[in-house]
């Protein structure tokens, strides 16, 4: 299981995040996506990011899983039309 970070941008002339974002988010995964637990950081700046837990054979595949339930999240619900996805990735940590 692989946490993708999708962050989002809000359009130029600002937006907030719907309150329901992460039931929107699952009404939106499909069953191949493979989605099983979502967070939602609303807060987050420059705009919200969302922790998808996608079971998936490798990091690209999580991440490309992401993206398409992301891409279809934000062409698909009327409060997110000109939102953005800036990146759906798996957050990697430098260990010292």
């Amino acid at each position: 299981m692989y946490l993708v970070h999708a962050r989002l941008r809000p359009p130029a002339r600002g937006g907030e995040a719907p309150s329901h974002l992460r039931a929107l988010v699952y009404a939106f995964a499909r069953p191949e996506d493979a989605v099983e637990h979502v967070s939602v950081h609303v807060d987050a700046a420059p705009g919200p990011v969302l922790g998808l837990f996608v079971l998936a054979d490798s990091l690209a595949q999580a991440e490309a899983n992401a993206e398409a339930v992301c891409a279809r999240l934000l062409s698909g619900h009327p409060a997110l039309m000109g939102w953005t996805l800036v990146h759906a990735q798996v957050p990697l940590l430098v260990l010292d």
